[in-house]
């Protein structure tokens, strides 16, 4: 049973808690009480992350008279929870009645609030101690303010459920009567904090608070981007360049006027590729409503210069990348002799796993309300970086970041798109030209056709096996388009980060490993995915895992077991050239196998692995490490004799060390299962002529609900004391392909070493 409040979520300036709230007296805390030195303490990394950007989070908290407390929430709510778990903390850690708290959203400011990206899968373990910190300091300094008045020694009192307790007497004070005199107080330096026994919690990782946006979502009340209004709004939409690379030459306004509701036509900026974020450009239609702007954009006249990029094909394409994959690249790890090793093999078994491009689709494409007033500006929008956005703004217009206002509404989906800022950029170039507020609105086609799209993938592994089928040579390329090229011309090699996601740290107990990445050209944007590198490099591995136990007559779940080896901790640093581990330190958060080998059993004991399935049924497992989490899924699968498929059960063990919210767990393990499905089902962005050919969910579809899995088991493997919180939105998607794809191999002997299955199964 899941407790449930509908607090009002609102986004605000500090100025604004305090008028909205009415205090003119009363506590409010902004405790900036988490200096490098105590994250480094607690070893979360992130006074070490991987934009190379020192935290130091202040999260406002503020108590009101009638005793509601009003905590500030950082991070921006895209369906993972973070609006309520991070402010769950610290009223834990208070000792706050959660039904009198509220959850107010924070404006883009990193000065005060610290790191808001929200990507990485790294809220939580980023800044689960910080927010007890600054709960811990609030709690203390309503103690000291109830001993001041009870003339008491301060360990004689204890905040107990909303209220400051005299241990002695039973005398009892509200926070709301406590708050004049707790502001008072001195913020405790962090050393001298007294944070809570695990055992004392109330909320953190006991499943009994439900998200404080449920009730809003539900009814319709809950403001997303495409909801904002203001005074005198206009509506636009822009005709982009339709191949990256590509700029205008000329257009031809006419018709375009013609249209009912339409009132200006302008050039709208782009920048020259790579470009970081900034807009591709193109011709804008501002209109008195987004239905009149999308007719007048059709009425448009426009010759493109295609650019660099315009003879982009993904089946040529694909064929480059197979030929770099049959060829050595730049090694990126190296054990041993991999290369004497697979020529005495006894065996070699060779897998070439292919994975296009994807498209995010989140259900709310990319919308943004700007107003450009002077050398002032303010923006509404569903952005992951709040802060980001904050300070490409103020570059873009050439203001002081100090003028820039970012309200962030909440997310109708973001995997990644919406850390990229484009569409914010869009409208307040807009609204500078026209002198009026403007919501600049992406088109379903506008999202699928201009995204940052998930690389495509060759990867191609070579192991080799003994006279007694253990495997002791394995040699991983992978070739694809790097995120570098988003950000600068000629980037063809991965980077350290996408290499470290899945591939050279492959924790496999293998003596002879090489992991090399051919160069790959970027021809369109290429941005961070939910899992990111994970998915192309976790569905090979994975795969060849099952492809080898069945050369060998081997049980997949034993073969991925024998592989990981005993449990350890696996040293990759000595043998990897520029490794990375999530921005996080190694000592802290090392790559254990033992923790990888639990989850397997795990999932393999609750899912009930070699269990008897019906004809036509079969199980797939995998495993994965990724976000410093350890994940393993078993999918079972039904395919008739037309070669339709059919999802009964999905069974997820994961391993997030300590934990807040486990019914958040569970959702984005579910929520995993289903895009992970989707994509290996449906997902395939393709390009032709330079341009993308699919638009719309009709040719690129997601799975509905008659297709998604019947039955999803979540379980969470309880964290010992010491053990720091690690990633839990992304981990989900990496293992449910090979996952799925094993399964399908079980149920029909038909192995896929390709994305998306698409009419794979047909015949089978």
């Amino acid at each position: 049973m899941y407790q449930h409040i509908a607090p009002r979520i609102e986004n605000v300036s500090r100025r604004a808690v305090l008028r909205g709230l009415g205090i003119t007296a009363g506590l409010v805390l902004a405790a900036p009480v988490m200096s490098r030195r105590s994250i480094a303490a607690y070893a979360t990394g992130a006074g070490n992350m991987p934009h190379g950007t020192v935290n130091d989070p202040r999260v406002f908290v503020a108590i009101a008279p009638d005793g509601i407390v009003t905590i500030i929430a950082h991070r921006a709510e895209m369906g993972t929870g973070v609006r309520t778990s991070l402010p769950m903390i610290v009223a834990d850690e208070m000792d706050a009645d959660w039904d009198r708290v509220r959850v107010r959203q924070a404006p883009g400011d990193e000065v005060k609030y610290g790191n808001q990206d929200t990507d990485g899968s790294r809220s939580t373990r980023h800044y689960l101690m910080p927010m007890r910190q600054i709960g811990a300091a609030a709690r203390m300094m309503l103690e000291a303010a109830a001993a001041t008045r009870w003339n008491v020694p301060v360990s004689e009192v204890k905040a107990v459920n909303h209220e400051v307790v005299h241990t002695g007497t039973g005398r009892k004070l509200g926070y709301g009567e406590l708050a004049i005199d707790a502001a008072k107080q001195p913020v405790a330096a962090v050393a001298d904090l007294r944070l809570k026994d695990p055992k004392d919690f109330r909320y953190i990782g006991k499943g009994r608070v439900s998200i404080v946006d449920l009730h809003d979502i539900t009814t319709g009340k809950a403001m997303y981007g495409s909801d904002t209004r203001l005074p005198g709004l206009k509506y636009a939409v822009i005709a982009r360049p339709p191949v990256v690379g590509g700029k205008l030459v000329s257009f031809d306004a006419e018709g375009a006027l013609k249209v009912s509701g339409v009132e200006k036509v302008i050039e709208v900026q782009g920048w020259p590729w790579p470009s970081k974020f900034q807009p591709l450009g193109g011709v804008a239609v501002i209109a008195r409503n987004t239905g009149a702007a999308i007719m007048g954009r059709e009425a448009l006249k426009i010759v493109w210069d295609d650019g660099p990029n315009a003879n982009y094909d993904s089946v040529s394409y694909r064929a480059e990348l197979e030929d770099a994959a049959r060829k050595p690249g730049l090694v990126v790890r190296n054990n041993g002799d991999p290369e004497a090793a697979l020529k005495s093999a006894d065996k070699v078994v060779v897998g070439e796993y292919y994975i296009p491009h994807l498209a995010h689709v989140s259900m709310e494409s990319p919308v943004a309300t700007a107003r450009v007033t002077g050398d002032k500006a303010e923006v509404w929008a569903p952005v992951q970086s709040a802060g980001g956005t904050r300070e490409d703004v103020a570059k873009t217009l050439g203001i002081p970041i100090e003028n820039v206002t970012i309200n962030v509404t909440l997310l109708g989906g973001g995997f990644g798109r919406k850390s990229k800022c484009d569409f914010a950029l869009e409208a307040v170039l807009i609204s500078k030209a026209i002198g009026a507020p403007v919501k600049v609105q992406w088109t379903r086609e506008d999202d699928i056709r201009h995204d940052f799209a998930h690389t495509v993938s060759v990867e191609r592994i070579e192991a080799g096996l003994d006279k007694s089928g253990k495997v002791i040579a394995w040699r991983h390329r992978s070739v694809a388009p790097t995120i570098g090229s988003t950000f600068s011309a000629g980037a063809t090699h991965e980077l350290p980060f996408e290499r470290g996601m899945g591939l050279v740290d492959l924790p496999f107990d293998i003596p002879n490993i090489r992991c090399e990445n051919p160069e790959a050209t970027a021809h369109t944007r290429i941005g961070w995915f939910r899992a990111v590198s994970n998915i192309p490099h976790a569905f090979a591995i994975q795969t060849m895992v099952a492809e080898i136990a069945q050369q060998t007559g081997r049980d997949p779940k034993e073969m991925l077991l024998e592989l990981i080896g005993p449990a350890r901790i696996v040293d990759v640093a000595s043998s990897v050239k520029e490794p990375w581990n999530y921005g996080e330190p190694l000592d802290s958060y090392p790559i254990d196998a033992g923790r990888l080998r639990r989850v397997v059993e795990l999932v393999a004991e609750k899912g009930n692995w070699g269990r008897s399935v019906p004809k036509g049924h079969g199980l797939g497992i995998a495993a994965h490490r990724s976000f410093v989490s350890y994940i393993a899924t078993i999918v079972e699968v039904a395919v008739d004799d037309k070669g339709k498929l059919t999802i009964p059960r999905v069974d997820t063990a994961i391993d997030c060390g300590t934990f807040v919210n486990p019914e958040r767990i569970q959702s984005q393990i579910e929520g995993a299962a289903i895009m992970g499905l989707s994509l290996a089902k449906y997902g395939e962005l393709t390009f032709k002529n330079g341009r993308a050919v699919q638009g719309n969910f009709d040719d690129f579809p997601l799975v509905r609900i008659d297709e998604a899995p019947l039955v999803t088991n979540v379980y969470i493997v309880p964290a010992g004391p010491d053990v720091p919180p690690s990633g839990v939105g992304e981990p989900g998607v990496p293992p449910f392909a090979p996952a799925l794809c094993n399964a399908i191999f079980a149920a029909t002997g038909k192995r896929i070493r390709s994305l998306p299955i698409g009419k794979q199964l047909e015949g089978a």
